[in-house]
């Protein structure tokens, strides 16, 4: 092995370390990446991923569009408070929430009090082109699903503008970026996280 070439383990030691204090709450629209962003994040900074719409589908063994179908909103509603206050009381990890979830003044108490909240900022054509061709949002199963969204947007945005930090998205950017871009906001907060073996 010559002086340029590194092995698995020199690899490895060279990659950040991190202490996660707090539970990363990712917030925003739907399509805006708030789970496969996560999923990328849990892995680089070791730590658990939750999903809050998933763990309402595994409790209530129903997906989201049933559960609106058979029970209404305002139910699905009490149960993801329910759910993701729970999911607060964990190890601090990575939790992913469904683009309705940070409308609840309770949820976004319960965030700030137990965690950070993280708005994953996308452009409405972004997250347009992301959910257009997908039959599991059940508020865009409307006659003009871009309308519909275009809504949801404007009123959703000025209330995601309250999340503790915000990172944004742009179609160029992969997963794996992203994520690095998220963690570079969450490290202007030393409370929520550091690098442990800079």
């Amino acid at each position: 092995m010559n002086d340029f070439e590194q092995s698995p383990a020199d690899m490895a030691q060279k990659r950040p370390q991190y202490r996660l204090k707090k539970s990363v709450v990712l917030v925003g629209m739907m399509g805006a990446g708030k789970t496969a962003v996560g999923r990328a994040l849990s892995e680089k900074l070791g730590v658990s991923f939750l999903d809050s719409d998933h763990e309402i589908e595994t409790a209530a063994n129903l997906t989201v569009p049933e559960i609106f179908e058979r029970d209404g909103e305002p139910f699905f509603r009490k149960r993801e408070t329910e759910v993701i206050a729970r999911l607060l009381e964990e190890e601090p990890g990575i939790l992913s929430t469904g683009g309705g979830a940070f409308l609840s003044e309770q949820n976004r108490e319960n965030i700030s009090a137990k965690g950070v909240s993280v708005w994953l900022d996308a452009d409405i054509d972004l997250i347009w082109n992301r959910v257009r061709y997908k039959n599991t949002r059940p508020l865009l199963r409307t006659n003009n699903p871009r309308q519909t969204l275009e809504k949801l947007f404007n009123t959703r945005v000025p209330v995601y503008k309250l999340a503790n930090l915000s990172t944004t998205s742009a179609p160029n950017l992969s997963i794996d970026k992203m994520a690095n871009r998220v963690i570079d906001t969450l490290l202007s907060r030393p409370d929520v996280l550091e690098i442990i073996n800079a």
